[in-house]
């Protein structure tokens, strides 16, 4: 049994639509955008992570890029798994001469279908796994921020990453109800893209509007420290030719006005489905938020004021859910009872 360790790595995934994350040997060695570059002539790939992010809406006719997840799930099987074989290549610097047996904890969003958790399932054994374990966001993330999950204490955690937002009141180590909706930071993106092209005449990308959302993206159009005006090129529209606008944080606090009242009605649902002690609990502990859609300036203060509830974001709160993984791989005879 001991050589048998000897020769299993452990590894702890986050498998975003945005990111992925892997955690190894209690570090994050890899933290990449999950998107996948192939040549179209060979169908061989060409570029992971970064490198792809790069390429994307830039490619000739002979490049592809895909996003293997959508919506917090796999859509593309095969980028998926020459995706996940790539990331663990990368966790040695791509050195090593063996490949040893991988044992692989993966967080998958709560609102999964048996499905959606068997193509993850696969495409993590396609890609070397001899153990998978699968457990879900919202409770990764809570022992992420050191939330203690065994206790008959009601919490409520929000992970708004790129594809969902995943709601969840935990308790007694399990999720007692959830909410999970696909409006998340992919949706913030295509609403800036939108707004930047109605109100500006001006086509711009999804990198660039990833950009104005990380510079100037914000939920409230008052902020006590406003970020400066951020200026975007792209395409006039009537002219055709590159052109330079500068936006404010007021305008895009307006326009992904839409999208975060979705997010609120979702936590408003899952507190009305919360039992009654639990929501005593959730009184006394607040709401946690965690994921990329955290770091969204003032988006704290606007669901404080919608729930009428103390609103902590979480610290370092991208990593949060990897975190958790990574624990719950590090422990993983006390975290069976979460895995599936």
């Amino acid at each position: 049994m001991g050589l048998f360790n000897w020769f299993t790595q452990e590894i702890a995934i986050d498998l975003g639509t945005a990111n992925t994350l892997i955690i190894h040997n209690d570090k994050v060695v890899v933290d990449e955008p999950s998107i996948v570059a192939f040549d179209r002539t060979t169908n061989k790939v060409i570029a992971i992570g970064r490198q792809a992010m790069q390429m994307e809406g830039k490619t000739h006719e002979n490049i592809r890029t895909v996003r293997p997840l959508k919506d917090g799930v796999i859509a593309d099987f095969n980028a998926a798994e020459h995706m996940i074989r790539g990331m663990i290549k990368m966790i040695n610097n791509g050195k090593g001469w063996f490949f040893p047996s991988l044992r692989m904890v993966i967080c998958i969003p709560s609102g999964i279908t048996e499905v959606e958790k068997r193509a993850v399932r696969d495409s993590a054994e396609i890609a070397g796994a001899k153990e998978v374990y699968l457990i879900h966001e919202p409770m990764a993330a809570a022992v992420g921020i050191g939330i203690d999950v065994e206790e008959p204490m009601g919490n409520m955690i929000i992970d708004i990453g790129g594809g969902t937002t995943e709601i969840a009141v935990i308790a007694l180590s399990g999720i007692v109800c959830d909410q999970s909706i696909r409006v998340a930071g992919d949706n913030f993106d295509s609403d800036i893209v939108q707004y930047i092209r109605r109100q500006h005449n001006i086509m711009i990308g999804e990198r660039t509007a990833e950009k104005i959302k990380i510079e100037v993206g914000a939920a409230l159009p008052e902020l006590q420290d406003p970020p400066a005006d951020f200026a975007v090129q792209g395409r006039d529209l009537m002219t055709g030719v590159p052109k330079q606008i500068t936006v404010s944080y007021t305008e895009i606090a307006h326009c992904l006005d839409k999208s975060i009242s979705k997010i609120e009605e979702a936590i408003l649902k899952a507190l009305e489905i919360t039992p009654p002690e639990l929501s005593a609990d959730i009184y006394q502990t607040g709401i946690y938020l965690t994921g990329g859609g955290a770091l969204l300036r003032g988006l704290d203060k606007r669901v404080a004021a919608k729930t009428k509830l103390p609103v902590h974001v979480a610290e370092d709160p991208l990593r949060a859910v990897v975190r958790g993984t990574g624990t719950a791989l590090k422990n993983i005879g006390n975290f069976k009872f979460l895995m599936q």
